[in-house]
């Protein structure tokens, strides 16, 4: 089956307002073996509506909406609809009770206007709103079914897992969709592209998108199946490839975040770790703590922004500062050391650079930044040199000190060192 979304609300259609409603239907219809087909923002225009839902059910069996639902004369989304279906608006005695009692138990008295909520077009089946006072509707026409749920989302969840989700089970065809989400760090799209094009291209049931993010690139495998054994062992096969086409790139098969997967690791390893921050700002310790049970591996960190304390609470020596610069591969490696010793954490992190707008060189562009990592057996350092804004490079940049984390976890179990003591290893531009 087939599905549309509608979000209905002039705000939505403004940059105050974002629809978050249609990211979990979505999940849920997926779920439930609905896949969904396109998604529509609309104003409260009659007109506007008029389209919208005849144009979706012209394309799909189930349209599905949220949003003008309430009492004011700009809330029109069932009005739409039974214009369009050819039904009349009529009061529903049932539902009027049931608002005027959730008035009473609130308190408040009732304005007039609440009665237009109990209007319920002629043949539709009311969907109970136990959150609020619109109810769901539920209507059937032409071989197509229509649903319009309430705009907020505690209301259209507790409706959906209640009401709706039992209906649409019922329809079900035993088609259902099966995913897979692997995240890649310290490559471009289009080499990840490059590398495993060639091992997609040969899966036609497999959908596979490529999406950029800050830090990293996901790889998206989608199928449809009714025999989902033989789905599952597909993915498996596209999965098991691209990971031995990218390598260690690959930091997730299960859609998680890089502060999931270094949370991990430090917690499998009995590890520590301790942060020192400059332009990242703390960026890096907030992701860390993130995660539940992070004090169990986070001891701490520091955000020395200025000179004198990175010396003073660091003991990072003011003559390499004066002599490399503030932003430099030297003093990322005396931010990670000194933390590790101050706290006695398996792992210190440092990390300065040059986030801007401004504050760039001609040798020290904006974008510019050293990120380092020490244990007790030394320390390994890297120079990355980002594009964007402000924001978009220190979140690059605390990506890039986690992945540094997780690679070294990789290579803790090798007999070869990930890092050697007492000297930095050649850092890397990208």
């Amino acid at each position: 089956m087939k599905a549309e979304i509608i979000a209905v609300g002039s705000e939505l259609l403004t940059p105050d307002r974002v629809d978050t409603n249609s990211l979990f239907l979505t999940a849920q219809l997926n779920r439930l073996g609905i896949e969904v087909t396109r998604k529509t923002v609309v104003g409260d225009e009659l007109d506007a509506l008029h389209d919208a839902f005849g144009g979706a059910m012209e394309r799909v069996e189930l349209v599905i909406s949220s949003g003008g639902l309430g009492p004011t004369e700009d809330d029109r989304t069932r009005d739409a609809v039974a214009d369009l279906l050819g039904r009349k608006l009529k009061r529903d005695p049932a539902v009027m009770s049931k608002i005027e009692a959730r008035f009473q138990q609130l308190g408040r008295p009732m304005a007039e206007v609440n009665a237009r909520q109990a209007l319920v077009p002629e043949g539709a089946a009311v969907l109970e709103n136990p959150r609020g006072t619109a109810p769901g509707l539920w209507l059937e026409a032409r071989g197509h079914v229509v649903v319009l749920l309430p705009g907020p989302p505690h209301e259209l969840k507790a409706m959906f897992s209640a009401q709706l989700e039992p209906r649409l089970a019922r329809l079900s065809t035993g088609v259902r969709l099966l995913a897979r989400e692997l995240r890649v760090a310290g490559m471009g799209e289009s080499d990840v592209d490059q590398r495993i094009a060639p091992i997609y291209a040969r899966h036609d049931g497999v959908q596979t998108t490529i999406l950029t993010a800050p830090g990293e690139i996901q790889v998206h495998l989608r199928t449809w199946s009714a025999d989902a054994p033989a789905a599952e062992r597909t993915l498996q096969q596209l999965q098991e490839s691209i990971v031995l086409a990218l390598g260690e790139a690959v930091f997730t098969t299960a859609g998680e975040s890089m502060e999931e997967v270094v949370a991990r690791e430090l917690t499998l390893h009995h590890a520590t770790i301790a942060t020192a921050e400059s332009c990242t700002g703390g960026l890096l310790a907030e992701r860390l703590t993130r995660i539940s049970g992070s004090s169990a591996y986070f001891l701490g960190g520091v955000v020395s922004y200025s000179n004198t304390l990175k010396s003073a609470w660091v003991d990072v020596p003011a003559e390499i500062i004066e002599s490399r610069g503030a932003v430099s591969a030297e003093v990322a490696i005396a931010l990670a050391d000194g933390i590790r010793r101050r706290t006695g954490a398996t792992l210190g992190v440092g990390i300065t650079g040059v986030a801007g707008p401004t504050g760039g060189s001609p040798e020290k562009p904006v974008g510019t930044v050293h990120v380092a990592i020490a244990d007790a057996a030394g320390s390994k350092e890297r120079v990355v040199r980002f594009p964007g804004e402000r924001d978009r490079i220190r979140w690059q940049a605390s990506q890039t000190a986690l992945d540094l984390v997780r690679r070294y976890f990789l290579y803790a179990a090798q007999p070869k060192p990930f890092m050697a003591s007492g000297r930095s290893e050649p850092g890397t531009k990208g």
